[in-house]
């Protein structure tokens, strides 16, 4: 008697549920802790089929479970605890580990469920599967942030680098101006200053033959420094971004013939300008002045790294998608090693020697060709000569057939 009745005191003071059914689910006990669990008084609940407690699927199955493990022995839940859903009596769900244990009493199977809730310990899990989840938003919003700062100062390095580029760009190019403004004007302007002299003094003897001969030196030097001072306008206005082709339509042949016809008249002894033109056509519409500009500056450079009794070749083709002008001459020619930077400002090759030039002239070339959406393309070999090509696109918009 003291054995049963300390087993009831433990039963119905613990602090998990304990549920007990027979053989068929009907339930036969069940303690304080089950019933405040479930929210049932124990006369509501005894005697019914225990499903009553479970939501489904649980609830539809239940039956099955207890008929297939006395059918076959192999048990479901029996022996094994595992964590289920239990429905309130306000038709609330909550979660708790079940364990069920089968005992043999009187002769007959009594199976006992022990019921520990764990609404508190999902509760928790949750928050923290919530704080977890709020931390990696906070995670990845800090790493994105950190990943756009980091691109940020990619690109702020960049421009820095390239702004440091820039200036050390500039920098260089300012101190090839300055020398090659030292020697370039100087040399013209002694060359003035001596001549003038001269002529004073042959004037004074009459010696027309020397006086004509110094005014020509001076005409030379004036047109050197003329072209300088071309050059140095030119660059300043494409640096200022103060070039903006016309195009205009005009005969190429015609065009190309004047610029022959000016340029043979500062040739140097002996040396022949030969113009050629191929196509069926000669009307283009380009920017006749830019286009001018740079046909005379190769001619120019052809004429003044060739030597005399040379021939220069000018020839112009127009075909069916573009302008082609070629110069050709068998001059000096260009270093390999100076090909590279030969399009570069204030660059001049290191076999030119005392020939005058500023080093600006193919960089302006090349700048007002891309003006027109032309490129320009150079074959040189030292002593050989060297040969430039220009290339302009020809659309319906910008071609005239004869």
């Amino acid at each position: 008697m003291e054995s049963a009745a300390l087993l009831k005191a433990i039963i119905e003071n613990a602090i998990d549920g304990i549920i007990t059914i027979d053989d068929r689910g009907r339930i036969e006990s069940i303690n304080p802790s089950a019933c405040k669990l479930f929210q049932y008084d124990p006369e509501e609940v005894i005697g019914r089929n225990v499903n009553c407690l479970m939501p489904p699927p649980d609830k539809e199955l239940h039956d099955e479970y207890i008929e297939r493990y006395q059918r076959t022995g192999k048990a479901h839940i029996i022996g094994i605890g595992r964590e289920v859903k239990g429905l309130k009596k306000d038709g609330s769900v909550f979660p708790f580990r079940l364990g069920v244990s089968e005992v043999q009493y009187s002769g007959r199977k009594i199976y006992t469920g022990f019921i520990h809730d764990l609404t508190r310990e999902k509760e928790a899990e949750e928050k923290l599967k919530d704080h977890a989840s709020r931390l990696e938003e906070q995670v990845a919003e800090r790493t994105q942030s950190l990943r756009n700062t980091v691109a940020e100062l990619e690109l702020a390095k960049e421009e820095v680098s390239l702004s440091l580029e820039k200036e050390k760009e500039l920098g260089l190019l300012k101190s090839r101006f300055v020398s090659m403004a030292s020697h370039e004007f100087r040399t013209p302007l002694s060359s003035i200053q001596l001549s003038a002299v001269l002529i004073e003094k042959y004037a004074q003897q009459q010696d027309q033959s020397n006086v004509h001969k110094h005014i020509g030196k001076i005409k030379n030097s004036v047109a050197n420094l003329t072209s300088i001072l071309n050059d140095f306008l030119s660059l300043e206005r494409l640096e200022a971004g103060k070039v903006e082709p016309v195009f205009v339509p005009f005969d190429v042949m015609q065009f190309a013939e004047e610029i022959t016809e000016e340029m043979q008249l500062i040739a140097k002894q002996n040396q022949n300008i030969v113009y050629q033109h191929t196509g069926t056509t000669s009307i283009v519409t380009l920017d006749q002045t830019l286009l001018r500009n740079c046909v005379i500056n190769l001619i120019g450079n052809a004429i003044k790294y060739s030597g005399e009794n040379t021939f220069i070749e000018f020839n112009s083709e127009i075909t069916v998608d573009h302008l082609i002008i070629v110069v050709k001459d068998n001059g000096i020619g260009i270093p390999e090693s100076d090909q590279k930077h030969l399009f570069e400002a204030f660059f001049r090759a290191h076999n030119t020697g005392n020939i005058p030039g500023t080093g600006l002239g193919l960089n302006i070339v090349t700048r007002y060709a891309s003006l027109m959406q032309g490129k320009i393309e150079f074959k040189s070999k030292v002593n050989q000569g060297t040969s430039f090509t220009i290339s302009f696109p020809i659309t319906h918009e910008n071609r005239i057939d004869n």
